[in-house]
């Protein structure tokens, strides 16, 4: 990352931000689910610098309990946002609860049996819900979602789709973890909040647990195509070929029949 102008690129989303608003919401607001994470907090602040703060509200969305939501409020308050909070846990739960007691059929018996939610479900739910919650919010408030992905998770399909994955503007999807890191210093951006170890808050493990890998290593071969590991290569390969269709348009048939020159 030495050649890395985390000040010039800082600057660069800055515009970008504020064309995307302008052609796209010139009257709208940027509305940020703050998780207490670098990511989040990094957009925050773009948007902020942007926009300014009058334009931007953080969303917290706790899961019942969150350890770490005092770093949200931090985020908030370092950046003198509007924010509020929504406990998503008693959505989370009902849901769940009425998928877990489903009867579905068996063909050979014909006779029903409780449907179970599988760990991938019950993973990938919470932030399902909380994507829901923040556009609900975002057409309430004349707002427009913040996607806070980066490119290293993206390029493993480290994101829940329709979930975290989505958003109306994405500032980070271009930039790897450690790219992320660096604008938020250039940003001067709290130490803690922005070198905080990453992890999702849902599992209870760190980014780095659930991967295999490191993010340094992950993002030197993003960047240089190295990596020296040649069992690591081929986990981030098979991670990166199977999580393509995360990154693509839904696909769609392509009728030709009834079109016609207008």
């Amino acid at each position: 990352m030495s050649n890395f102008d985390a000040v010039r690129v800082k600057n660069d989303i800055v515009q970008w931000i504020r064309g995307w608003f302008d052609v796209n919401g010139p009257d709208c607001n940027a509305v940020i689910g703050i998780s207490g994470g670098k990511d989040s907090t990094v957009v925050a602040a773009l948007c902020v610098e942007a926009l300014g703060k009058d334009r931007v509200i953080g969303v917290m969305m706790p899961n019942h309990e969150q350890s770490d939501i005092g770093d949200a409020y931090a985020v908030c308050d370092h950046l003198n946002i509007m924010h509020t909070v929504i406990n998503v846990g008693q959505a989370i739960d009902n849901i769940s609860s009425h998928i877990n007691s489903l009867l579905i059929r068996t063909i050979e018996l014909d006779s029903g049996k409780a449907l179970a939610m599988s760990e991938q479900a019950k993973t990938n739910l919470p932030p399902r819900i909380r994507m829901a919650t923040l556009y609900a919010i975002s057409q309430s408030v004349n707002g427009r979602v913040a996607n806070t992905c980066n490119l290293s998770e993206d390029y493993v399909g480290y994101s829940t789709r329709w979930g975290d994955s989505v958003g109306d503007f994405s500032p980070l999807a271009n930039l790897t973890t450690d790219e992320v890191v660096a604008i938020g210093d250039a940003l001067n951006l709290p130490y803690a909040l922005v070198h905080k170890v990453p992890a999702d808050g849902l599992c209870g493990k760190t980014d780095e647990d659930n991967l295999g890998f490191t993010y340094e290593v992950l993002n030197k071969y993003i960047r240089t195509g190295v990596c020296e590991d040649v069992s690591v290569k081929e986990r981030i390969d098979a991670m990166h070929r199977k999580n393509l269709f995360k990154l693509q348009p839904i696909p769609s048939f392509m009728y030709e029949g009834g079109s016609h020159e207008i």
